[in-house]
């Protein structure tokens, strides 16, 4: 009787001395980051730096959380990121900012895409909405757009294309760059990929002037795009589109998906290939 007693007691105190013990230290509250926090997908497009550190996961993963650089290679490639936290969709206000490493006559604009998790999966399996930039229903702009990449005989062959207007060409290799420019994937079995295609928005190609071959310019687009104007692109989400070119109101976002939007070869400076050095909710950049 007294030892079930004393443990009875010794139970009690134990649980009075975890209650007491939880109180004096509770858990920290989550705070979110401003930049994105993971890499959900990452499907470049045949270019001069693909399969290279800066075109393959590494170089994708180097802007997790911070700025890095990675490369999305010619028209179509893409990256998927998601932020740790929604990006609410300010009134009057631009949202996210996207880095990337243009020159004051030479960017390489890429689309951008957004999706709200509405399922509250915390999976990128919604629906994406292109955020409509300066050039959106212009001349040379283009939607349901798709490109066909094959794998080349050799790694220094140029990556041939056909897209889904019956045009054909070539993404160039270099003796700069001597990797393969196919990007080495394998599908679900291990079986090497040997053709792939990718489908999005085409932007203009108005911007690109190779009057003079030695100094080719690529002059930015006025607003909403990646890897565009030389101090980031401010996106505003009020700015996302669905698939009938219709704007949609979205109250945040989770997720964010950025693509090499122009189809343009740049003679001696390769394929024009979208860059990414980093992606912030601009709500939360410590002033």
């Amino acid at each position: 009787m007294k030892i079930k007693h004393y443990l009875t007691f010794v139970g009690m105190a134990a649980l009075a001395s975890c209650s007491k013990d939880s109180e004096l230290t509770p858990e920290p509250p989550v705070v979110p980051t401003s930049f994105v926090s993971k890499l959900i997908e990452y499907q470049p497009a045949p270019g001069q730096f693909i399969n290279t550190d800066l075109g393959n996961l590494k170089g994708a993963n180097t802007i997790i959380g911070k700025k890095g650089m990675v490369s999305l290679g010619a028209w179509g490639g893409f990256i998927v990121l998601g932020f740790d936290h929604t990006v609410i969709n300010q009134t009057d206000k631009d949202d996210i900012i996207v880095y990337g490493n243009p020159l004051e006559n030479f960017s390489e604009p890429g689309i951008v895409w957004v999706m709200e998790d509405t399922n509250g999966n915390g999976l990128a399996d919604d629906i994406w909405y292109e955020v409509a930039g300066s050039e959106f229903n212009k001349p040379g702009y283009q939607r349901n757009y798709a490109v066909t990449y094959s794998k080349p005989a050799a790694d220094t062959d140029p990556v041939p294309w056909l897209d889904s207007d019956g045009h054909a060409g070539v993404v160039k290799t270099n003796s700069y760059h001597g990797q393969a420019y196919f990007p080495d994937m394998k599908d679900k079995d291990g079986k090497t990929i040997t053709s792939y295609t990718i489908k999005g928005s085409k932007l203009p190609s108005t911007n690109v002037d190779m009057t003079v071959p030695s100094m080719v310019i690529s002059k930015p687009f006025a607003w909403g795009y990646a890897d565009n104007l030389v101090d980031g692109d401010k996106i505003d989400i009020a700015n996302a589109i669905d698939q009938n070119g219709k704007k949609v109101v979205l109250k945040g976002i989770n997720f964010i998906k950025i693509q090499t939007g122009v189809q343009a070869d740049l003679g001696l400076l390769g394929e024009l290939s979208t860059e990414v050095t980093g992606v912030e909710d601009i709500s939360l950049i410590k002033k």
